[in-house]
């Protein structure tokens, strides 16, 4: 198993994705002009860039294409590789819109993000957002989203083949030994390696602070004054970020899932190895209800032992799958994992945990690719390399070494009795990258935007209810909303309290009360 600090990007769309957060903004000019231009807000900071070196990107014009899905648009959107130096090297970024459809005055664009680092918001856009966002949303707005650089149509990242991912995702990452140790770490070198081969160029480009500048570019390019936006998971810390940059130029901005900027890479680790611990309570005093509980059904308490015993036994002995990989304890555990972003798939994890018990690997190893975005063909999408290349980029490494997670077992252990070794032991990835974090841990208050809607959830397994808190705290106008219940995420679950609320923010400019819950 490889979290490496991966959030699932919705819980509505069965998908992986990551988190993390970086702090180097590069500020912006005194000046917005027009407030389509290139100068960035007089509260951001120094210039990085003479504006009008920008001016080219920020007056761009788009040819938007059918692109394949019935009523969306793509289109190919230029930006700096390097914005400290626009007039070099440029990259293609890929973009997509489905217009309004009416009826009432058309809002402006509504970007979304599903979150990653390493989800395609154009795939979220065409599979969900752009149809599945409640009808007065989508009518109102044009639903917009652009591929982070990275990520996806958007300059991917590149790091391992199928065949060496296969292998990568095999590795023991609960070492119990020098020898086991050594094998982790060599695939975490292999990996970054193999990104510095394939993707150098790009990789020290991809920080979340350079795809909220392009965030802005596609805003300008659009033609709004203001960005509208509603960001998942890590797209919260990205809209967080794009709002520090930009506040004046920061419209209706919804955070859902939320991650708190102000925490270094150990501490946002630890804290989402405790979410994952609460999450699979909630799921074990769920199972013992249910007469196919594979675990037993004498208490929560005992399904979380049995659960860490069979990871054991599977770290011992994998078991089959009718096919080329046998199910051992990481992959398992990565399956497990997928399944704690949406109470929905408690039923399907049962039925894969009993299967797997009964020497049946195929149904758990099923969630677990789908967690990896691997494909039948043995083909990855490049998820987990963007993930950790903004991962990477945007944090100082949580550990320095092997002999560092050792001395921090103990607290990610206490978090997480299940998951507390195996995440400890995945955090060590940025370790050995190929570039040097240009972003640091940092609050972001955002002086000047316009109130912006901070959701969280109170047993969200991948971004801990006191995040959202926390980063609502923050925030010079930050409003607090609540979604007391189990998942990742809270728009478009279910809840009619959240998706109301929501909803009139965006079409009535009216955030919720501070504090609002909702159940």
């Amino acid at each position: 198993m490889d979290t490496r600090r991966l959030l699932r990007f919705s819980a509505t769309v069965l998908a992986a994705a990551g988190l993390l957060i970086s702090g180097c903004t590069s500020g912006g000019a005194p000046s917005e002009a027009s407030g389509t231009g290139p100068a960035a807000d007089a509260a951001s900071g120094p210039v990085s860039a003479d504006p009008s070196e920008l001016k080219k990107y920020y007056e761009q014009k788009l040819t938007w294409r059918a692109c394949g899905v019935p009523d969306f648009q793509c289109a190919t959107m230029k930006a700096p590789l390097d914005y400290a130096k626009p007039d070099g090297t440029e990259i293609d970024l890929a973009v997509a819109r489905k217009k309004a459809t009416g009826p009432g005055k058309r809002l402006g664009s509504l970007m979304v993000n599903p979150g990653g680092p390493g989800g395609s918001a154009i795939g979220y856009l065409q599979a969900y957002a752009g149809i599945g966002y409640p009808a007065p949303v989508r009518a109102r707005y044009d639903m917009v989203a652009v591929d982070p650089r990275g990520v996806a149509r958007s300059e991917p990242v590149e790091c391992l083949s199928g065949p060496e991912m296969d292998a990568y995702t095999q590795v023991d990452q609960t070492p119990d030994d020098q020898a086991e140790v050594t094998a982790l770490t060599d695939s975490f070198k292999k990996f970054a390696q193999g990104c510095e081969k394939r993707s150098g160029t790009i990789l020290p480009h991809v920080s979340t602070v350079e795809a909220a500048r392009d965030m802005d570019l596609f805003r300008a390019v659009l033609g709004d004054r203001k960005l509208t936006y509603v960001g998942a998971s890590y797209g919260t810390f990205l809209g967080a970020t794009y709002a520090e940059l930009f506040p004046r130029r920061t419209g209706r901005l919804v955070l859902d899932g939320a991650m708190d900027p102000s925490l270094p890479a150990r501490e946002l680790n630890r804290d989402q190895t405790a979410g994952f611990e609460t999450a699979f309570r909630s799921f074990a005093e769920d199972c013992v209800k249910r007469s196919d509980c594979p675990l037993g059904r004498k208490s929560a308490a005992d399904v979380s032992h049995r659960m860490k015993t069979f990871f054991a036994q599977l770290d011992a002995r994998p078991v089959p799958t009718g096919g080329d990989r046998e199910l051992g304890e990481s992959l398992a555990t990565t399956g497990v994992i997928a399944a704690m972003y949406d109470e929905s798939a408690w039923p399907q994890l049962r039925q894969a945990l009993g299967a797997a018990m009964n020497g049946d690997g195929a149904p758990l190893l099923g969630l677990a690719d789908s967690y990896y975005e691997r494909e039948s063909d043995g083909t990855y999408a490049n998820l987990m390399f963007a993930n950790s290349a903004v991962n990477c980029l945007d944090l100082p490494p949580s550990f320095t070494g092997p002999d560092d997670v050792t001395k921090a077992l103990p607290s990610f252990e206490k978090a997480s009795p299940v998951f507390g070794k195996g995440l400890a032991w995945a955090a060590l990835n940025c370790t050995y990258w190929p570039v040097k974090a240009t972003g640091t841990a940092h609050r972001i208050e955002a002086k000047g935007a316009a109130p912006i809607v901070v959701v969280g959830t109170t047993r969200d397994p991948a971004t801990p209810y006191k995040w959202a808190q926390s980063l609502a705290s923050q925030l010079s106008s930050g409003t607090l909303l609540t979604y007391n219940g189990d998942g990742h995420t809270a728009y478009g679950r279910g809840s009619d309290c959240i998706d109301t609320a929501i909803n009139t923010y965006l079409l009535e400019g009216t955030p919720p009360p501070n504090g609002k819950k909702c159940s």
